[in-house]
């Protein structure tokens, strides 16, 4: 028996509770290790005592998020497809699609180098810089800037691995580069004297050695290795890759165009209300990292399932996480909520930070526990190729609803309409999530009623 099919046989025949917990185990660790080194930026630069600075972190957040954007999007439209290929047993397709994407993404975070690097002044203004954060947005900026190409085609390697069932290698990937940016930030920022830069030297510094340790992931065991000459350039492919990494692209995409958002709205009552939501904002990307790691190990399992038209598995894979990442997300949010001051003065120890921020984050701890319905539907929707009702869920929570709420409840609350924003936005997410779930649910059931000739 060859190791593809080892595979096949551990992603389709025990039982799933156990098979999710496994697989989720190395994705929860990167996640809690990544959203650990994203927060590290925000918590060294707050110690040059400058909410600008800490500020312009914040402002740059939202141009990362579109870096991880096209990288998601080539690593989820690449991976979903890899998965129930891998399912169906189409072992040379999967190849295909696997240099297809990673290509595709390290050619576009190129171009996005380029371009930031030409427009860097007024792409920092529209990302939401004041003029006395602008210095630092552009030091910070200009460096991360250099990264999108590795920093994209490593987030397609992540997510390739992880659909292939190789979690572990995934995870070393990720967490040995994450640990290596936490301990470069002091270093640079404050021992060379870089300040700002020195923390955008860490992170593209950290993300070249997760580049290379995850190519090297690929290589080995029964992964699909990833080479130039089985690159296919068709539209068959891009468009697959469309229907699959739509929904990333939506979610990181909007996202981000959230966050400028946010920064504007906040900008109106001074940069500190534009450092306490950055940092708000990376508390609650933290506290809802080990959900996302935990969905992560559900999605190859899904997909290699619904290849295999193991469709009852699917749906009890489904159910399983829903209930764990609730009970998770619950005592999370209730931990975040009395204990909210303490954690925004762990960024920044200033006084109009913390009482915007805490605020902001209990408002968000409130709801949170909604997200566990929201975030497993999106990625059942995403891993079985609904891209319709995939693509909606992604795009609600910081998009669809958030953009106008943000937009629109400042100008009738002021400030506390920033605040809350994130959480009307997510009751509204959830109540739409439900029905669509629904359907989608209801139509494997009848899949498996018609294939059991019932």
């Amino acid at each position: 028996m060859d190791e593809q099919e080892k595979k096949f046989i551990q992603m389709t025949q025990p039982p799933v509770e156990g098979l999710i917990c496994r697989l989720a185990v190395p994705c929860i660790i990167s996640m809690l290790v990544t959203s650990f080194y994203n927060m590290a930026d925000t918590y060294f630069v707050g110690m040059l005592h400058s909410n600008a600075a800490t500020g312009a972190i914040g402002v740059v957040f939202s141009m990362m998020a579109i870096i991880q954007a096209v990288g998601f999007f080539f690593g989820h439209g690449s991976g979903n497809y890899m998965s129930r290929e891998l399912g169906k047993k189409n072992y040379e397709e999967a190849s295909y699609m696997s240099a297809t994407g990673f290509f595709s993404a390290l050619i576009a975070g190129t171009i996005i180098c380029v371009l930031g690097q030409i427009f860097l002044t007024p792409l920092s203004y529209l990302l939401g810089s004041t003029d006395t954060i602008l210095p630092y947005t552009k030091a910070y900026l200009q460096v991360i800037l250099l990264g999108a190409p590795w920093m994209t085609a490593s987030l397609v390697l992540n997510n390739q691995l992880r659909f292939q069932g190789s979690t572990t290698y995934a995870m070393v990937g990720i967490t040995t580069g994450a640990v290596l940016n936490i301990a470069l930030d002091p270093l640079l920022i404050f021992t060379f004297h870089m300040g700002v830069a020195g923390a955008g030297w860490a992170t593209i510094i950290s993300q070249l050695v997760s580049f290379f340790l995850l190519l090297a992931g690929c290589f080995r065991g029964a992964n699909i290795r990833i080479r130039a000459k089985n690159i296919r350039f068709r539209w068959f492919y891009f468009r697959t890759i469309l229907q699959g990494g739509l929904p990333s692209l939506a979610r990181q995409g909007l996202g981000s165009l959230a966050t400028i958002c946010l920064n504007h709205a906040a900008g109106g009552y001074g940069d500190a209300a534009i450092a306490a939501m950055g940092v708000v904002q990376r508390i609650m990307m933290f506290g809802g990292s080990a959900m996302i790691g935990f969905g992560q190990g559900f999605q190859p399992v899904c997909g290699f399932n619904y290849g295999a038209r193991l469709y009852d598995r699917v749906k009890r894979g489904f159910y399983f996480c829903v209930k764990i990442s609730f009970a998770v997300l619950l005592l999370v949010g209730i931990a975040g909520f009395c204990f909210a001051p303490k954690l925004i003065t762990l960024f920044r120890d200033d006084p109009e930070v913390i009482a915007c921020g805490a605020l902001a984050l209990r408002l968000q701890c409130v709801t949170f526990p909604l997200q566990s319905w929201v975030v497993m539907s999106n990625m059942l929707e995403q891993a079985i190729n609904r891209t319709g009702p995939a693509t909606f869920l992604a795009a609600a929570r910081q998009g669809i609803f958030f953009i106008p709420v943000v937009l629109i409840l400042p100008a009738i609350f002021g400030l506390l309409g920033v605040q809350m924003a994130q959480s009307i936005a997510d009751v509204l997410t959830f109540l739409c999530a439900i029905p669509i779930q629904l359907y989608v649910l209801r139509t494997l059931d009848r899949t498996v009623t018609a294939k059991s000739g019932k």
